[in-house]
């Protein structure tokens, strides 16, 4: 676990910055518009109780475009716009290998008109900002854009910046993987990042992976509707069935992950629970190492396999009691006699 000793709370007013020109489809961003513990809005809007006023700059969610839209960014890398909590989407490309060009870039430099960079963004703001969040698992940990053979040299944030990184603010990057994330992982972790920084909350608890300990420090299985099946060893051998889907290419215990649990939207969905297998998306190997997805994965053959011996009996034996309890006691009837057992304190006379 990562802590780090409270910085001076902030007060009255912050902005977000919030750039997902990293190499990123914008996922991320939508998935979070689906928040509702909190909800985007709230934040926005001021209705929760001990934060400071949110000023968010998000090219999705703005109603500025071009220079004005820009301007908040220039005026947080003069210094002249602090507080600020800097929120990266999507992976970092390596521009050392750029070639002639760029692989991606936000806005152009006033001064030559050439376009900026992503990386000298990050360069310019991350030192400044009193927090640096890491959202989705391509910022966290580069995820499908630095997948084996990709030309661009992604990484995620913490690569780029070191994962000694300190913020202004006195933190390390805070990563909240997923692909996307579940939106209200993210906003929650949000909100605490913001309370910390109201002086209302406590340095926030991160593994060794940057993570929040609360929502990544159990396994998808742990929280999956369908974990029961594998301890007795009932597998399912399609997707149409409800049983376990380990062996049909389901990475759940072994993730850390609380999608089982938390759901998707307003605690309806996440993978397993209906139908999908976990292909270790909030994972820093994700995708390389959980490839080819539907696969069994390593190891489940022989977890599987010793819990042949163990899991049919267990399942004879709840069968078992099931037919019992699903039997009524033999004292409820509608005869003359009571049998219940009841002895009453004065008998009829």
């Amino acid at each position: 676990m990562t802590s780090v000793a409270p910085a001076e709370p902030l007060t009255e007013e912050i902005h977000i910055l919030w750039t997902s020109e990293g190499m990123s489809c914008d996922g991320d961003t939508i998935s979070v518009t689906a928040a509702s513990l909190p909800s985007i809005e709230d934040v926005v809007l001021g209705a929760i109780p001990g934060l400071p006023k949110v000023h968010l700059h998000n090219k999705v969610l703005a109603y500025e475009n071009g220079d004005e839209f820009m301007e908040a960014f220039r005026q947080a890398a003069r210094g002249e716009l602090a507080p600020f909590i800097l929120v990266v989407e999507g992976s970092i490309p390596n521009e050392n290998i750029n070639g002639d060009g760029y692989w991606t870039s936000m806005g152009n430099d006033p001064e030559t008109g050439e376009p900026i960079t992503v990386n000298t963004w990050i360069d310019r703001l991350a030192p400044k900002a009193w927090a640096v969040v890491a959202i989705g698992t391509c910022a966290t940990y580069g995820g499908i854009h630095a997948m084996a053979g990709n030309p661009t040299g992604c990484m995620g944030l913490a690569d780029y910046l070191g994962w000694d990184f300190r913020s202004a603010g006195g933190l390390p990057i805070v990563n909240v993987p997923g692909c996307p994330v579940q939106p209200d992982n993210f906003m929650e972790t949000l909100l605490w990042v913001l309370h910390q920084a109201a002086g209302q909350a406590p340095v926030i608890p991160l593994d060794d992976k940057l993570r929040p300990t609360w929502l990544f420090g159990k396994t998808v299985h742990e929280g999956c509707d369908r974990a029961a099946y594998y301890e007795q060893a009932d597998f399912a051998r399609d997707y149409n069935s409800p049983k376990c889907q380990v062996k049909i290419g389901c990475w759940g215990p072994v993730v850390n992950c609380n999608v089982t649990k938390r759901g998707w939207m307003d605690g309806i969905g996440g993978c397993p629970n209906v139908g999908g297998i976990c292909i270790g998306c909030t994972m820093p190997g994700f995708p390389d190492k959980f490839m080819p997805f539907m696969d069994e994965p390593p190891g489940a053959s022989l977890s599987t396999t010793l819990l042949r011996s163990y899991g049919p009996f267990i399942r004879k034996m709840r069968s078992i009691t099931n037919k019992g309890a699903n039997r009524e006691p033999k004292w409820r009837h509608n005869r003359e006699r009571l049998t219940s057992g009841y002895q009453p304190r004065w008998p009829h006379q």
